[in-house]
């Protein structure tokens, strides 16, 4: 692994790990490397100091670990750490009650069972009948980890 520091046409400056130089120089080649904040992708590398080993500092796995998805700039981090406090706000208000949400929240709007917040899963088809009956749901935002 290889972490380079770059910036953008526009002057923004980022980071980015690559599993080599030659894989970092395909990716450029190819418009695959995008800044960050802009989106642009004509990326050049930036200059930056070496990470250089020697007594009494950590390894390079525990000093340079790419611990941060590649390409998140200030912004993007942000985000992720507000969709992350929104999930545990919703999680900490409501039951999980899992594949029988559906059939839950129809008896609750029907009346038949008494309401209380809920989340669990729903197919689409499950959503999409709900919505035409006048159930009000709404879709949790994804874990910023759920799919990595």
């Amino acid at each position: 692994m290889i972490k380079y520091a770059l910036v953008c046409d526009k002057g923004h400056e980022f980071e980015s790990w690559f599993p080599s130089a030659a894989a970092y120089d395909e990716q450029a080649r190819r418009g695959f490397v995008a800044c960050p904040e802009c989106s642009s992708n004509r990326v050049a590398k930036a200059i930056m100091a070496p990470s250089v080993l020697g007594a009494g500092r950590p390894s390079l796995a525990a000093a340079e670990a790419p611990n941060e998805v590649a390409l998140l700039g200030p912004r993007q981090r942000a985000l992720r750490d507000a969709v992350r406090a929104l999930r545990r706000e919703i999680e900490s208000h409501t039951d999980d009650v899992g594949p029988k949400f559906a059939e839950l929240a129809r008896s609750m709007h029907a009346g038949d069972t008494p309401e209380r917040a809920i989340r669990g899963q729903a197919t689409g088809a499950e959503v999409e009948a709900l919505l035409e009956e006048g159930v009000g749901v709404l879709p949790m935002p994804a874990a910023p980890d759920e799919f990595n």
